[in-house]
């Protein structure tokens, strides 16, 4: 095994998804900027240099690493490889297998992918997308969570605030804003002065009716919908929120069609270290996140987050603690976690 501390190390990082700057992008560049830290060269397989884009969307500097098209393995130390359920030839000394999504299906057991799995390391997002992971492919994965730098989020005077953070697609997984809008209509007589926003950012390729759709239901509601924002908005909405709503994957089976549940759940640990009280599907990688009733609920029905939500309003006691709570169960998933569990990685 190389000596993964020395600073003369080359490695080469693959991810098909860069358009998407979603979750397993700024995964992805976390890893890299960590790569950059400890003096390693890196090569990023990607035609155009998006490190201005990597910094606006996550604010993270990979610009020292050189941007590339794809290229054979043969001399790099480390190859860092997002899957999109295929496997590389790769000749790199070491090759990390990341998968963002829990595939099954997909003849990862078949006879040129069981011989390439013997020879690599696989890493996952989550408790949840490793059971499928490991099923398809005969290994044992390694679970990292996804990276939160839980220092820019933090607490402000909230408000009469209900907030979502997620992707405007339904392309791959289930996003449910459709569910968030429907239950606030059902309840917002109740819950007078209150509002909510629905932000996330608009995926590469998705159907702009998709958005259309959500604001035709949400006319004459205090429902504003925020497409695109950057990270200084998303601190502020965080801040000032009170309730952190998700219906990621509800009406999904997630046994059967896996990969249109949330897989974690970067949003949620966001709202969380800024004191929002999740509300979120028993779903994906969401249990793994919320401990119902310590820092927050998970829901099963649309009735079950409505109600949760009515009671809390009433009980500001319970909800401080839940806040709190919040904010302390956030840290578990600090990027300084996924740091050092990377390097241990590293090493092994």
């Amino acid at each position: 095994m190389p000596d993964y501390g020395n600073y003369s190390m080359t490695a080469a990082v693959y991810n098909p998804y860069w358009a998407t700057l979603g979750g397993g992008e700024r995964y992805t560049a976390s890893f890299i900027r960590l790569l950059l830290d400890r003096g390693w060269q890196v090569d990023v397989w990607w035609p155009q240099d998006i490190s201005l884009l990597i910094r606006d969307r996550f604010s993270l500097d990979i610009s020292g690493a050189r941007f590339t098209p794809r290229r054979p393995t043969f001399g790099y130390d480390l190859l860092f490889f997002v899957s999109d359920g295929s496997l590389p030839l790769s000749f790199a000394k070491t090759t990390l297998i990341h998968l963002q999504f829990p595939f099954s299906g997909i003849s990862g057991h078949s006879l040129p992918n069981f011989f390439k799995s013997r020879f690599y390391k696989f890493v996952v997002n989550s408790y949840f997308t490793q059971k499928f992971i490991d099923q398809e492919f005969y290994v044992r994965s390694t679970v990292i969570y996804p990276p939160v730098d839980t220092s820019q989020f933090s607490p402000g005077p909230k408000t009469k605030t209900i907030l979502y953070v997620g992707r405007f697609s339904h392309l791959a997984q289930a996003k449910g804003q459709s569910v968030l809008i429907d239950s606030f209509k059902h309840i917002y007589r109740r819950l007078p002065g209150w509002k909510l926003i629905l932000a996330g950012g608009t995926a590469v390729g998705a159907d702009p009716s998709f958005i259309s759709a959500l604001k035709r239901s949400a006319r004459g509601y205090p429902i504003q919908i925020l497409t695109d924002p950057d990270l200084s908005v998303l601190k502020k909405l965080y801040a000032s929120a009170t309730f952190f709503w998700s219906a990621g994957g509800f009406g999904i089976n997630p046994e059967s069609d896996p990969v249109k549940v949330e897989h974690f759940g970067i949003s949620v640990v966001e709202a969380m270290s800024a004191g929002c009280v999740p509300l979120v599907t028993n779903l994906g990688g969401h249990p793994e996140i919320v401990d119902s009733g310590e820092n927050g609920f998970l829901w099963d029905t649309p009735t079950q987050l409505e109600d949760r939500t009515l009671a809390l309003v009433i009980d500001p006691g319970q909800l401080l603690r839940l806040s709190q709570n919040a904010v302390s169960k956030s840290k578990i998933f600090d990027i300084k976690s996924f740091n050092t569990a990377c390097v241990s990685l590293l090493h092994v």
